[in-house]
């Protein structure tokens, strides 16, 4: 096992959204009975197949990165943060699905991981908008999973999904929305299985199997951001 092939996917988003929860249901299959907050960063491991059931099987290690602190936390503590950020292979966005304040800061905390070298509140303008000029691309596999799914009013949960969809499309990223506390939400052949099995296989494959070993870290693909209307609804 020692030998198996590895990538890393960082976890990110604020505080209490449910990401250890999240994490631990990821890699042991099992509800976390005691979640705390977490200091700095937690790293877990997943065993995925890649391409499971085809003749490209192959066993993988997915490093899960559960990332600590708060969006607006002093730029100490971002500077602290940045140093999890490198060499990432794949990240999951969390969010808390009765929280929408948590929902807008995916687009920061996005940014700090994907330029780190900058700081993500020089890329904000005075609408609230992203300024795309800054920030266009990105190559990293996203995912986004929204948490808290069972918390949500019957009444309520068109307009969460709703706004959910615009999160996903601004992203480029399937979204997931779940019960950390509730295994069925990722049993095995349900649509969230399906679509975090596609999300691991793609963070594999641009990792191992891009066909130019020269991109082999800068990926070849290439997604645009289209930053909507998620502030204004």
């Amino acid at each position: 096992m020692a030998s198996l092939d590895r990538v890393k996917v960082l976890v990110l988003g604020d505080s209490g959204v449910g990401k250890s929860s999240l994490v631990h249901l990821l890699c042991q299959n099992q509800v976390l009975g005691n979640p705390s907050w977490t200091v700095g960063c937690s790293v877990d491991v997943r065993v995925h197949d890649y391409r499971e059931g085809t003749p490209e099987e192959k066993t993988c290690y997915i490093e899960l990165w559960d990332v600590g602190g708060s969006i607006g936390s002093a730029s100490s503590v971002k500077s602290t943060r940045a140093v999890f950020y490198n060499s990432v292979n794949g990240i999951i966005l969390v969010h808390d699905l009765t929280n929408k304040k948590s929902s807008q800061n995916l687009y920061r905390w996005s940014l700090e991981a994907l330029s780190k070298d900058s700081s993500p509140t020089g890329i904000i303008v005075s609408n609230g908008d992203y300024d795309r000029e800054q920030f266009a691309e990105n190559s990293v596999p996203l995912l986004l999973i929204g948490t808290k799914f069972d918390q949500i009013p019957e009444n309520k949960r068109n307009d969460v999904l709703t706004r959910t969809a615009f999160l996903s499309e601004d992203f480029n990223a399937e979204e997931i929305n779940l019960d950390c506390t509730n295994p069925r939400y990722l049993a095995a052949g349900s649509s969230n299985a399906v679509k975090l099995s596609r999300f691991f296989d793609k963070v594999i494959e641009k990792r191992y199997f891009t066909r130019d070993p020269s991109q082999m870290q800068s990926f070849t693909d290439r997604r645009r951001f289209n930053f909507k209307s998620l502030h204004n609804d």
